[in-house]
């Protein structure tokens, strides 16, 4: 009865601030997923706090497949879908990469905005399994607008590194303001 009684009924996530009462089994935050399973065995300064509140912790596979779904359905949605409703409209080629590069990035966005903790390579890996068959379909239903196949690989690479800024970026909205510095 004694030890039950000692454990704390609060604890509070060192990266959020959010109250978890009771504190959670699974030794994540339940506001912002990250790991509280350290708490009381490390000490850190309210310096090094602030510099890994923006550090990733670990890699969810579940977050990854999530990602990869957000990031395929967009794609579809919008590279092959949006012609087949708007004919006028050919996503084929350069266009059809062109078009990726903000589809991605939007993506990123949303799974870094609707994410517990901070994921921030898993749409990246998300990204690079759509970036793969979407390469493939623009590239082999070109009829015009005709790309080398290096180009195309470039613009997936690019394509890949804006969704990883999407992704910082619905993080970094999703946690709100960093606190302020005390002087």
């Amino acid at each position: 009865m004694a030890a039950a009684a000692a454990q704390p009924t609060v604890v509070i996530c060192p990266s959020c601030g959010f109250k978890n009462a009771p504190p959670p089994a699974n030794g994540r935050c339940i506001s912002c997923g990250a790991s509280m399973e350290a708490l009381g065995k490390v000490a850190r300064s309210r310096e090094e706090e602030l510099e890994r509140r923006y550090q990733q912790e670990g890699f969810s596979p579940l977050w990854m497949v999530i990602a990869t779904v957000i990031q395929a359905v967009l794609t579809g949605a919008i590279v092959i879908g949006l012609p087949m409703v708007v004919p006028a409209i050919d996503f084929e080629g350069a266009n059809g990469m062109l078009v990726t590069v903000p589809v991605w990035f939007t993506g990123g966005l949303l799974s870094g905005l609707i994410s517990p903790g901070k994921t921030f390579t898993e749409p990246v890996v998300g990204a690079f399994f759509v970036a793969m068959p979407t390469v493939f379909y623009l590239q082999r239903t070109e009829t015009v607008r005709t790309l080398p196949v290096f180009l195309y690989v470039i613009m997936a690479v690019i394509g890949i590194l804006f969704t990883l800024i999407g992704a910082y970026l619905g993080e970094r909205i999703q946690m709100g303001p960093p606190p302020k510095k005390v002087d």
